[in-house]
């Protein structure tokens, strides 16, 4: 009895020692469920179940927020975009930047000597009655108004006309000017040169003819301006009378003005 008594009790351990794992087992498997669903929770920030919130994850300091990372990322590094493409602009050396309504302006015209020839604006038209008496004054004469032309540099037809033979015949040299020569008109602090394009005969007995000259766009009335012009007018009383022509206005001036066309190249300060 004491024997099997002592067998007995040295098999006890032996035969509960598999239970015992299986409850090690049970426990280590539950642990590990727990351990996961905490980490399930802790990717979210916070988990709430049936023991209530639990909260893994400070919200603030520990995760930085990834629209705070994004806008960080941006104001730190250099933009790439490319930039805004530059307005089209005229350049300021053919910009006229012209004195607001008509002005005493001086023309110079380098290639037939003439140097600071003052400019004095009338309201009319190319030779008529006021202009002539500004002519006969020495000096040239700039009609404007809805029968003239436009001030120094401005967009239009600035009309300068002089007399060619008496009163000092300032521009008497007019018909030797060729395409390509400057004049050089300063009014207001700013000089305006022009470049001489073109040669056109103007008759004062065709209303056609003179509409031609006095037009906005020289040579072609109506025609909208885009461009600052010139046009420089004298009369052609020697072509005329050696023509046989002696016809005189009521100013004295014969037939044809011979004028010279000009197109605003480059302005600067004077």
């Amino acid at each position: 009895m004491g024997a099997k008594r002592g067998a007995s009790l040295r098999k006890g351990p032996h035969i509960g020692r598999g239970p015992c794992r299986a409850l090690v087992a049970f426990v280590a498997a539950v642990v590990a469920v727990v351990a996961a669903l905490a980490g399930c929770a802790g990717g979210g920030g916070s988990s709430t179940g049936a023991s209530g919130p639990t909260s893994v994850v400070p919200s603030t300091s520990v995760v930085p927020s990834a629209t705070a990372s994004v806008s960080s990322t941006t104001a730190s590094a250099p933009s790439t975009k490319a930039p805004p493409a530059a307005p089209s602009v005229i350049p300021a050396t053919t910009q006229a930047p012209s004195p607001q309504g008509p002005v005493v302006a001086e023309m110079s015209i380098p290639s037939i000597g003439v140097k600071d020839l003052d400019i004095v604006p009338y309201e009319g038209t190319t030779d008529d009655p006021a202009g002539t008496r500004i002519q006969d004054r020495g000096v040239a004469a700039s009609p404007h108004g809805e029968r003239g032309g436009v001030g120094p540099g401005q967009i239009g037809n600035y009309l300068v006309t002089a007399h060619r033979l008496s009163a000092g015949g300032p521009l008497r040299e007019l018909p030797s000017v060729e395409v390509g020569d400057e004049v050089h008109v300063t009014a207001e602090a700013t000089v305006y040169t022009y470049e001489i394009v073109e040669t056109r005969t103007t008759s004062f007995r065709s209303i056609r003819s003179l509409a031609e000259q006095r037009a906005a766009v020289p040579g072609e009335p109506g025609k909208k301006p885009t461009k600052a012009m010139i046009t420089l007018s004298t009369c052609a009383t020697p072509e005329d009378d050696a023509a046989g022509n002696f016809w005189r206005d009521a100013q004295g001036n014969p037939e044809h003005r011979i004028d010279k066309i000009g197109v605003l190249t480059s302005t600067r300060p004077a």
